[in-house]
C-alpha cells in the first residue's frame, strides 16, 4: 500500500524554485560511502556545492558534464562537514536513486513547471 503525504496548497508548491542545473563538479566524501559532494551550476557562474546520495551506484564521472532537476532553494544544512544548498531530485528504486533529468537538450536554469 502506497502512503502519501498531506496535501499542500499551490501556494506552498510555487514556493519550490526547481530548475534545469549542471553538474561541474564531484567528488566523494572520505570516510562516507553512500553521500558524494557535487558541485552544481544554476546559471553561468553561478555555483552551489550540495551533498547527493547514490555514491554507493555512481560514480563521481557519472555526473560531471549532465544536467539534472535540482531543488535550488532548499535551506542550507550542513551534511558530512560541507553546506549542502539544494538537492537533486531523484525517484527510488530497491534504495537506488534514479535521478530525474531533462528528456530533452534544455537551458541550464529553466524552472521546471
Amino acid at each position: 500500500m502506497m502512503m502519501y503525504m498531506h496535501n499542500i496548497s499551490y501556494e506552498e508548491f510555487k514556493k519550490l524554485d526547481l530548475r534545469v542545473v549542471k553538474v561541474v563538479k564531484a567528488e566523494n566524501i572520505p570516510s562516507k560511502t553512500r553521500i558524494m559532494k557535487l558541485t552544481i551550476e544554476i546559471s553561468p557562474r553561478v555555483t552551489r556545492s550540495i551533498i547527493a546520495g547514490g555514491a554507493k551506484y555512481y560514480e563521481p564521472s557519472h555526473y560531471v558534464g549532465r544536467k539534472f532537476i535540482a531543488l535550488v532553494n532548499l535551506e542550507p544544512k550542513n551534511i558530512a562537514g560541507v553546506q549542502s544548498q539544494g538537492m537533486l531530485l531523484a525517484a527510488e528504486s530497491n534504495d537506488k536513486p534514479i535521478w530525474l533529468i531533462p528528456e530533452a537538450d534544455t537551458p541550464l536554469g529553466s524552472k521546471v513547471r
